[in-house]
């Protein structure tokens, strides 16, 4: 069994010969193996020939490394990366036992976010000649083409956009992809299933998208209903408030900054409502105007329809963007729209509270 492994012969001598090992249910993007070497337990990944796959490794090698990099503050907030072979594309990781989230996850996966987005040190320059975290790219943001058709489906549904709503939000969409004050290592896609709830706190797997870029961006998750996944909810406001202000403590600590304003919240979130893409699982992203398709039809990714998570995120950029932010004449085209597509969607009920 342990010849199916794909360890090459340097991490064979480095980490020692593999026993015990089994195949894990995976992506097809990729294969993964429980294992043990020289009886420490393991997880093997290995990235395999598809498109793409050469910068996902690169991303997830230098995410993990960046975490776990000598000096972070905090504690652990990714599995430790014990050895690497980029010819194959494979990676050897501390093995962690993950336990059912408790009933305040939310408070103990935001503090572990803000450890992770803190790991990337505050002068860049740090990372001048470490490799592989100089792999990581800069976060993107939404485009004029993702404005374009959002305010087409708003048109669509006979709620046209009042002067200074697109301005607005053009503006939105300069700020967004301005250089942060600090950057941040973001995970990409930090999503129920891809945080590990173990004894020592929440840990984050599956780095393939990592990034450095503002924080606000997924500071934002928790509350516009996880974007990027296929786990969408929306947790009451207690549980929410609690939640953000368990990463902000958890930021000032390791920073000793303040994390995003409340208008900066406000533009993350507006962000993700723009973006089309973040209605439908990676794999079909790029593929269509997804906005416009919502016009014709619903459909379901993991546990919530697409209108369900549109309808939600009207109403949180709506709530948000009032006179203290930069988006109040976009904020009430928002819960304009927000109201119209209550009447035309009435399946689209609220998202539910709790992760599947």
């Amino acid at each position: 069994m342990w010849s199916s492994l794909p360890l090459g012969e340097r991490l064979r001598a480095e980490l020692g010969p593999p026993r015990k090992v089994r195949r894990l249910v995976s992506s097809p993007r990729s294969r993964v193996w429980r294992a043990e070497l020289s009886g420490r337990p393991v997880v093997v990944k290995q990235l395999v020939d598809s498109p793409g796959a050469d910068g996902r490794y690169a991303r997830e090698a230098a995410g993990l490394s960046l975490a776990a990099r000598p000096g972070r503050p905090g504690r652990p907030v990714a599995p430790a990366l014990l050895g690497a072979d980029p010819a194959a594309r494979l990676l050897v990781l501390e093995r962690l036992e993950d336990r059912t989230p408790g009933p305040d996850w939310q408070r103990e996966y935001a503090t572990a976010l803000a450890g992770l987005h803190a790991s990337a040190p505050a002068d860049l320059q740090d990372l001048a000649g470490t490799a592989p975290a100089t792999d990581l790219p800069a976060w993107t943001g939404p485009t004029g083409r993702d404005l374009g058709c959002f305010i087409a489906l708003a048109r669509i549904l006979d709620v046209p956009a009042p002067p200074g709503a697109r301005a607005e939000a053009e503006a939105l969409l300069d700020r967004l992809c301005a250089t942060p004050v600090r950057h941040a290592l973001l995970h990409g896609d930090p999503c129920p299933g891809n945080d590990l709830h173990t004894a020592d706190g929440v840990r984050f797997v599956d780095f393939e998208q990592s990034a450095l870029g503002p924080g606000a961006v997924e500071f934002a998750y928790l509350r516009i209903g996880f974007p990027t996944c296929w786990c969408s909810t929306a947790p009451p406001a207690a549980v929410l408030a609690e939640a953000e202000a368990a990463y902000r403590t958890a930021w000032r600590a390791a920073t000793g900054t303040e994390a995003a304003t409340p208008a900066e919240l406000a533009d993350a979130c507006a962000g993700w409502l723009l973006r089309g893409d973040a209605l439908v699982p990676k794999a079909e992203r790029g593929t269509a105007d997804h906005l416009s398709r919502l016009h014709h039809g619903d459909w379901t990714w993991g546990n919530a329809t697409a209108r369900r998570r549109l309808l939600h995120r009207l109403r949180v950029v709506a709530e948000l963007a009032d006179a203290d932010t930069a988006l109040p004449v976009f904020g009430r085209f928002c819960a304009t729209l927000a109201a119209r597509a209550r009447t035309a969607w009435p399946a689209a009920t609220p998202l539910p509270a709790e992760r599947a």
